[in-house]
């Protein structure tokens, strides 16, 4: 399988091929998802809660970013690799965010960086085009925005919001995003927005309408146990199987089963 690339990307919205991103954050799960046939692979802010056990992502450090983006890249040999900027890793001002999201491709090793706004973004997205980093757009339910919107909430229920959800995907598109991910958006917004963009779309909890579909892989696999939202779909239950074999090694241990004359030197 040859290597996914932004053009190669943005051909198959043209070809309206479905694109498959997943999220990662470290060696071994980012080359099983690799040699699987992904797409793209995202280092989400996300590991905030899922790996570091936060209610929310904006405790999550540009450092912690950029470490967990090099562990990944390491497996990557396929896939697109794109990196979440964090809370207040680009906020501050232009200078800030362009030498911020250019830490995370040079140590980090990330081939684009995704930034959580909309049309107010699109002069700093403009600037790190100019200077070679792509930007993947996100827009709609926004977690870095948890406090402001009161919660996780679906975004773009009423007129207002719906228009203002379409003027911010087509400032980000002419600002010059590759991509863009449609968060929590209702199915019939979502599938209007994508087929308004030439660029595709990437969708979470916002329909089937998307050019691509993007999940945590902790929610996929039944790992992450404290929440479940209702666009997640659960191809296993990891939970399950890992604290069978882990109360089996105990007994083992325990019993004097483990290690075996075969297990030993």
């Amino acid at each position: 399988m040859k290597k996914i690339t932004i053009p190669e990307l943005l051909k198959k919205k043209s070809r309206a091929e479905k694109i498959s991103m997943l999220t990662a954050y470290d060696y071994s799960f980012a080359k099983i998802l690799d040699q699987n046939g992904i797409d793209i692979l995202l280092v989400g802010d996300s590991l905030g809660m899922v790996v570091q056990g936060r209610r929310n992502t904006l405790a999550v450090t540009l450092e912690e970013m950029i470490y967990h983006s090099r562990c990944v890249s390491r497996a990557t040999r396929q896939a697109h690799l794109v990196c979440d900027m964090p809370f207040l890793s680009y906020q501050a001002s232009l200078d800030e965010a362009v030498k911020n999201c250019g830490l995370v491709m040079k140590k980090g090793h990330a081939e684009s960086v995704k930034l959580e706004g909309g049309e107010e973004l699109a002069p700093l997205i403009a600037r790190l085009k100019n200077v070679g980093i792509p930007v993947m757009g996100h827009i709609g339910l926004k977690p870095t925005h948890v406090h402001l919107m009161g919660g996780y909430k679906i975004q773009g229920r009423d007129a207002q919001g719906e228009r203002q959800l379409l003027n911010d995907a087509k400032a980000l598109e002419k600002a010059g995003i590759y991509a863009l991910v449609l968060e929590g958006i209702p199915a019939k917004l979502a599938a209007k927005i994508s087929k308004s963009l030439k660029i595709p779309t990437i969708g979470i909890g916002s329909g089937a309408g998307c050019d691509g579909q993007v999940l945590v892989i902790y929610d996929l696999l039944g790992l992450y146990q404290d929440l479940k939202p209702k666009f997640v779909r659960r191809y296993a239950e990891l939970h399950q199987t890992v604290s069978e074999a882990i109360g089996n090694y105990i007994r083992d241990v325990q019993s004097g089963k483990f290690p075996s004359e075969e297990e030993s030197f």
